[in-house]
Parts: structure tokens; C-alpha cells; sequence
């Protein structure tokens, strides 16, 4: 199995990632900018302290990762932390040691290694309260077989996209499971 260190190795800087991306790359640049750090958390100089490096499992097509990159890259910037982004479906045996439920080959996963590119956390794809929210807004999905479902399923994603963007308090609650499960 391929080592953590070799994947960090070959994955991107996360800034020539954005660059490249074909989508959603405005959006994820929007709420990177819009993004503020809370002042005064002092968790963020142990996390600095911590030397981190990150390795994000991800693509550019991907919602979760538009919100979520965008509040890692704030963090990063503050506590000066090497980030290097990993497409998912170049290698899939990466992100099979991140399945989420054991199943899902979700994204994006932020993988923190310390200076011996060793795992120290492990994040994503979504903060709790995204998760709910997500599953609230699928429920009412019919089932695939439905003649409706990809239409309605379109609609749905459409919809998490928007309130991705938008609702700036899951931003604040990306920051906060991340910060939580790090410092």
C-alpha cells in the first residue's frame, strides 16, 4: 500500500489545484475571501505550533469541498500550514482508507500529518451540522426508480450548492469541527 508520505508527495499545491479547477472555482474563491477567523481563538496557535501538513482527498466538482477548502485554506493561512490537494478518482486507493460509513468514498477528507508525514486527524467530509441539514433536504427525495428522481435529485443538489455559498453559519461550523477535532 502506498504511504501517506508518497500521496503528499504527489499531490498538488492547493493553490495550483484552485487554479486549475474547471469547477466551482469561483464560488470557492468567493467564500475564501469572505471567510473571517474568529479573533482571539487560541486554538489556533496550537494548531500552528503543531506543524501540520494537509492532504485533502478531493475534486472540483464537489460542494462539500467548494465550503469546506475554502475554511481549511483560512485556517492554513493563519497557521502557516503546507496544504496539497489529492484528486480522488486518480487513485482510488487513497480515499478507500477514508471511506465514510465505511462505504462511501466521500470528499473532501483532510488528512493532517505531522512532520514525519504520519496521520495525526483526520476530517471530513461534512461538520454535523451540515450532515443533518443535508440529510433534512434529501429525505423527501423519491426512490431512484422513480421517474422524477433525477430531476428532483438535480433540484436538491442545486439547492445544498446555494446554501453552501451562502449560509455563512455553516462556514462557522465547518471552522469549529475542524479546529475541534485538531487542537
Amino acid at each position: 500500500m502506498t504511504k501517506l508520505a508518497t500521496y503528499y508527495e504527489q499531490a498538488q499545491p492547493i493553490k495550483e489545484y484552485v487554479n486549475e479547477m474547471t469547477t466551482n472555482k469561483e464560488q470557492l474563491l468567493d467564500i475564501y475571501q469572505s471567510f473571517q477567523l474568529p479573533k482571539n481563538d487560541e486554538r489556533l496557535d496550537k494548531i500552528k505550533d503543531k506543524n501540520y501538513k494537509v492532504l485533502v482527498i478531493t475534486e472540483d466538482w464537489c460542494g462539500d469541498a467548494m465550503m469546506n477548502i475554502p475554511v481549511l485554506l483560512n485556517i492554513a493561512d493563519y497557521a502557516n500550514i503546507e496544504v496539497k490537494a489529492f484528486h480522488r478518482d486518480e487513485d482510488t486507493n487513497l480515499i478507500d482508507q477514508y471511506l465514510t460509513n465505511g462505504t462511501a468514498r466521500s470528499i473532501p477528507i483532510f488528512v493532517f500529518l505531522n512532520e514525519k508525514h504520519e496521520q495525526e486527524h483526520v476530517w471530513g467530509p461534512r461538520a454535523i451540522s451540515v450532515q443533518k441539514f443535508v440529510e433534512n433536504i434529501r429525505k423527501d427525495l423519491p426512490s431512484k426508480d422513480d421517474p422524477t428522481y433525477a430531476e428532483k435529485e438535480k433540484e436538491v443538489h442545486h439547492s445544498i450548492h446555494e446554501t453552501y455559498q451562502n449560509k455563512t453559519e455553516f462556514w462557522d461550523d465547518v471552522y469549529e469541527s475542524i479546529v475541534s477535532s485538531i487542537s
